[in-house]
């Protein structure tokens, strides 16, 4: 037997509960997990909520993270004992996910515990972490160096934001942190940030061009935030865009592309190559400040993750969740 944060949907109503589950019922997999840790993130809010259309199959375990102990595996390259992680695949959309304390997954989804994290500091990572070190390595890739100018940082006080921005501080960058909650700029200079902007001056509609400023952005929220960010990136400047936190409409012009030579790179973590993940991976384990990220975390039971991705959603948590299905 076992708990877990079971979505369902009874006569188009999403209803949410901790219940006690039998091992017969988990799905099909090759490999068995014990789960130490999940996650709450933006998208698990979002479906425990029910107020996005996340989970496509009912009835859902959710939870897009784990990390724990392999139980038992079919699978010829993971060893039974073996700590493992799990980010994305559609679990907690159309697989059962993370919020459980058992998981049966498919291994090929599966990565090993990078050497020098804990399963703990792990999940303070998880897939918000794991995206932001995506959107650096994009950036990287196209170029931006911290010699070129500043990198705007959206929601800086997500999952996403706070960990990007303590990544970016860490190699050398210059960091704007813009947040609609300015009251916790101290907390975000903590991180790194050099400058904390209100995000009120970028969700509005607003010039199709505006005054060149930055030479690289993160952004996880989309809409008429993302517009302005590209409106604003200096020549060559460069967009990570991995979110959709204010909206998924992209109200911008060509202006920015053609004008300036802007790149938008979309930066997708859920499908992402297994090589890129390790390596993704293989640098949080280097080059994220551990001190930081103990931080910009805090732990929860599982018993508590209804309760807070209600307030998630209403922009009351700041970096990152982990959860401890434990208790």
């Amino acid at each position: 037997m076992f708990n877990a944060v079971i979505v369902d949907k009874v006569e188009g109503q999403y209803q949410t509960a901790l219940r006690t589950l039998d091992d017969s019922s988990l799905p099909e997999g090759d490999v068995t997990v014990a789960v130490r840790y999940s996650t709450l993130n933006y998208k698990d809010g979002l479906a425990i909520t029910g107020k996005g259309p996340v989970v496509r199959k009912f009835p859902m375990v959710a939870g897009i993270d784990l990390v724990g102990t392999v139980e038992d595996s079919q699978h010829p390259d993971i060893a039974v004992g073996s700590e493992v992680i799990l980010n994305g695949w559609g679990v907690g959309e159309t697989h059962w996910g993370g919020l459980a304390q058992r998981a049966r997954l498919k291994g090929d989804w599966l990565i090993p515990l990078p050497e020098g994290l804990t399963p703990q500091q792990s999940m303070a990572i998880g897939t918000a972490g794991y995206t932001a070190m995506l959107c650096v390595m994009a950036l990287q890739k196209q170029g931006v160096t911290p010699e070129q100018g500043e990198i705007a940082v959206t929601g800086a006080n997500g999952g996403v934001g706070t960990v990007a921005i303590a990544l970016l501080a860490q190699a050398g960058y210059r960091v704007v942190a813009i947040t609609g909650r300015p009251q916790e700029s101290e907390f975000l200079q903590q991180l790194g940030a050099s400058e904390v902007l209100d995000r009120q001056d970028w969700n509005a509609p607003g010039k199709p061009l505006a005054r060149e400023r930055w030479a690289g952005a993160i952004d996880t929220v989309g809409s008429h935030t993302l517009a302005n960010l590209c409106a604003s990136m200096r020549y060559r400047g460069v967009v990570a865009a991995c979110g959709l936190a204010q909206g998924m409409d992209f109200p911008a012009s060509v202006a920015p592309f053609i004008l300036r030579g802007v790149t938008l790179v979309g930066v997708d973590s859920v499908m992402a190559p297994r090589e890129e993940r390790l390596l993704a991976w293989q640098r949080l384990a280097q080059e994220l400040d551990l001190n930081k990220l103990a931080a910009l975390s805090r732990e929860i039971g599982l018993s508590e993750v209804i309760a807070t991705a209600e307030q998630l959603l209403a922009g009351q948590v700041r970096g990152r969740v982990i959860v401890d299905v434990n208790r």
